[in-house]
């Protein structure tokens, strides 16, 4: 986790530097989208199999050609929607799953870790409503910040503001869960990160 955390820093640094000194050069862009390339490759192929992969990986090429020759416009531009893309993708993806009747998302990743009592289910759905505001929030407010500021105050926010956001949200709900259900079963935030890539669990709420 240590190195996953120095790792996540030093790419938002870097990132932050590339896209206010570099921003449309080639080994700029593909440093900058790779990362949500690999991401919709292994989506695609785990959903769809290697035909999906196959089928990503050649969009991807054209449209770093694309992006590449310039024939897609503003490359600051397109920064710009493909976070706050991520964003609106994730808060479609934890908001998803707060339907009567089905476990929400974080507590689809509690349940990974340890069974759930009836009040470990409201409360992971309450922090899934928690985060799909987040997201949502966060869509808007690059759009917003990208339309009304110097692109450097953008790069700020997505680059330097968003992980941190994350890392504060991450951490303040672990601490501030026991304080609010102190009868919970303790678990460490390791864990967590390792419900994330098990294998997952239902998706039915008990009741």
């Amino acid at each position: 986790m240590a190195l996953l955390l120095i790792a996540g820093v030093g790419y938002a640094f870097v990132s932050h530097w590339m896209m206010l000194y570099h921003a449309a050069e080639p080994w700029a862009i593909v440093v900058l989208l790779g990362p949500l390339w690999l991401t919709a490759m292994g989506l695609a192929g785990s959903r769809f199999g290697s035909r999906g992969l196959a089928l990503s990986a050649m969009v991807g090429v054209v449209l770093f050609a694309l992006v590449i020759r310039g024939d897609v416009g503003d490359t600051n531009r397109l920064y710009m929607l493909q976070h706050a893309g991520i964003n609106a993708l994730l808060c479609g993806w934890f908001g998803g799953t707060l339907r009567a009747g089905r476990l929400s998302l974080i507590g689809q990743f509690a349940q990974r870790v340890h069974p759930l009592s009836p009040a470990h289910v409201a409360y992971t759905a309450q922090v899934t409503r928690v985060w799909t505001l987040y997201f949502a929030l966060m869509a808007v407010a690059s759009v917003i910040v990208f339309e009304t500021q110097p692109f450097a105050v953008w790069s700020v926010l997505a680059n330097l503001l968003t992980p941190l956001l994350i890392g504060v949200l991450f951490l303040g709900e672990h601490l501030l869960r026991y304080r609010l259900h102190p009868e919970f079963e303790r678990t460490r935030l390791v864990d967590a990160v390792r419900a994330f890539y098990s294998t997952p669990a239902s998706g039915t709420a008990r009741r």
